[in-house]
């Protein structure tokens, strides 16, 4: 999902927003895909449907981190797991495909993430989700979510995967279809697929996005909530047409894999968006400790922090992951991406350190 390399810092001084899971079972989803399950720990691990844990690992001698959208639904699992499917030439991936067994310990960071909801018994909604291959993660703990909390409501899922053998879930999704009738309409399109294959097939375009739209809406007593997840190509078209038939912004949720922070910080700047790049002193307060951080031009403030050392929490370093999240106490800052923030913790005065640069002086920084 997201990828990082860092040094190793030679005394690790950990926070409480890291605990340690040992693997409990490791089952191969497709040739390319694996899910890990994780003992729970004492006391459980809390997390919600849809969001991720960043695992950090040592490889080839270094701290990598790494963050996986948990599979698993807190109602319905009784063990937190994350899928990962391999990655040509992805080092974690791969990591994590071969050499990962029962019994290893893992060192997380607690579950993070806004791509969830919550839930009740008297709703009637209709989940419309959209997903491109290991995109099913995340989704997957949702309308599991859904299925057992809301029983008024349905999940309408368009699950998009290159070939028959690589649809992740596929016997679990069969699984519940049969438990929950019609509840959960699941569309497969392949872009890949056999000749056996008479489902929907080919590249996922508008035209078929909006025949999926019209279809799963027809009944118009279910309130809609849209989610999208899974590569960009797809999040994109998918996002685009679902505008223009005039889903609005808070009815959709998507969870993003990528974004180039120094492309968008080249546009703002040219733009003239960007306070000049100087060097400042800021303030950071981290678990009851206050340190001043010097960041330099062309440095995040994350950055800066990690340089001296400061045990600062962080995952994507691409502003989707909330993990470097702060609190702005005083001063002003430039987010390169702030999509990892909902608009009311922008309102609140968070930020997002991994994109975040000084724009004034006097900035103090809580991490939370």
């Amino acid at each position: 999902m997201f990828n990082l390399f860092k040094k190793k810092k030679s005394e690790p001084s950990k926070g409480s927003q890291y605990i340690s899971l040992k693997v409990r079972e490791v089952v191969k989803e497709t040739a390319d895909t694996v899910t890990i399950y994780f003992e729970q720990p004492e006391p459980y691990l809390e997390y919600k449907p849809g969001q991720f844990l960043t695992l950090i690992l040592e490889i080839e001698g270094k701290e990598v981190r790494r963050s996986y959208s948990l599979c698993t639904s807190p109602f319905v699992d009784p063990y937190p797991g994350i899928s990962v499917k391999r990655v040509a030439g992805g080092l974690v991936s791969n990591y994590l495909n071969d050499q990962i067994r029962p019994g290893k310990t893992i060192e997380i960071m607690k579950p993070l993430g806004n791509f969830t909801t919550s839930f009740h018994s008297q709703n009637k909604r209709n989940f419309v989700m959209v997903a491109g291959g290991s995109g099913i993660t995340p989704i997957m703990g949702i309308l599991k979510s859904v299925l057992i909390n809301e029983p008024q409501s349905k999940v309408s899922l368009l699950y998009c995967s290159r070939s028959e053998e690589q649809i992740i879930f596929k016997k679990a999704l069969e699984s519940l279809g049969e438990k929950y009738g019609d509840r959960l309409e699941v569309t497969h399109n392949l872009s890949q697929p056999g000749s056996a294959w008479t489902g929907w097939s080919g590249r996922l375009e508008e035209a078929r996005i909006t025949e999926f739209y019209h279809k799963v809406s027809e009944d118009t007593t279910f309130d809609p909530l849209f989610f999208v997840c899974g590569p960009e190509g797809i999040m994109d078209v998918t996002k685009q047409t679902l505008s223009a038939l005039g889903v609005s912004t808070e009815q959709l949720l998507s969870e993003s894999f990528y974004s180039d922070l120094d492309a968008k910080e080249k546009t703002m700047e040219a733009e003239g968006k960007l306070a000049p790049s100087l060097t400042r002193e800021i303030e950071i307060e981290l678990e009851g400790q206050t340190y001043q951080v010097e960041v330099s031009p062309g440095k995040t403030i994350l950055d800066a922090g990690l340089d001296q050392d400061i045990d600062m929490p962080y995952s994507c370093q691409s502003g989707l992951c909330t993990a470097c999240r702060g609190r702005l106490i005083s001063g002003k800052v430039d987010m390169i991406e702030d999509a990892g923030l909902s608009p009311s913790e922008i309102a609140e005065g968070f930020i997002l350190c991994c994109s975040a640069k000084p724009a004034s002086g006097d900035i103090k920084i809580r991490i939370e």
